[in-house]
């Protein structure tokens, strides 16, 4: 934009960059460029070269963008499954802690239990029924004390 002298006005990139979502803005609004280039205060032969330089994300921005949303969906996947197991073996070793002083589970066997929990962690898909199987693992493997 000139100024009454004639000089011009030195925009910083972050103004010419809210400036080109102004215009994104009023053309999604049904306006015309011209319309909307007036309205920012620029002339097309500012505006086209700001577009071209500033503009939308380049091929390789978007292609690296969608790399980053796919790297971004597996982690959350990733931890999400973490968390579960967190969750079933928090859940497996309360149940081993809550028997061993009331006899159930015979001392020798305590890492049989958790073998037979963390076997369980592989056929399961909630801690319910991961709890269940390793019941039914250390019943089974004779770790229980029913007497």
């Amino acid at each position: 934009m000139e100024d009454a002298a004639g000089a011009q006005k030195k925009h910083k990139p972050e103004e010419i960059v809210a400036k080109l979502r102004q215009v994104d803005v009023f053309l999604s609004q049904g306006r015309p460029v011209a319309e909307a280039i007036r309205t920012i205060g620029v002339t097309a032969f500012t505006y086209y070269p700001w577009r071209k330089e500033f503009g939308g994300p380049k091929s390789d921005q978007v292609k690296r963008l969608k790399d980053i949303e796919n790297e971004n969906e597996r982690l959350r996947k990733a931890v999400s499954d973490l968390t579960l197991e967190k969750l079933i073996l928090a859940e497996a070793a309360r149940w081993l802690l809550e028997r061993w002083p009331a006899g159930a589970i015979k001392p020798r066997s305590y890492g049989d239990a958790l073998q037979a929990r963390l076997g369980a962690l592989e056929g399961s898909s909630s801690a319910e029924s991961a709890r269940d199987a390793l019941i039914k693992g250390a019943d089974d493997a004779g770790i229980l004390d029913r007497s």
